[in-house]
């Protein structure tokens, strides 16, 4: 992947943790199975019951 662009690929939140956006996901092409914030691709590599929970609370912030 090419260098990432602070504001595009990446933010930093109020912890200081560095937060990956929807769009680095979609250069990267698919889900790397950690349960990322921005995940775009319906957590699919992440384990139950985990991918389950991240789901419940994607589909309650939508709500």
């Amino acid at each position: 992947m090419k260098d990432l662009i602070e504001g595009i690929h990446y933010y930093i939140n109020e912890d200081g943790l560095i937060v990956l956006t929807e769009k680095y996901h979609l250069e990267k092409g698919y889900c790397c199975g950690n349960g990322c914030r921005h995940c775009p691709f319906e957590y699919e590599n992440v384990p139950e019951p985990k991918r389950s929970e991240l789901l419940e609370q994607k589909n309650s912030k939508e709500k």
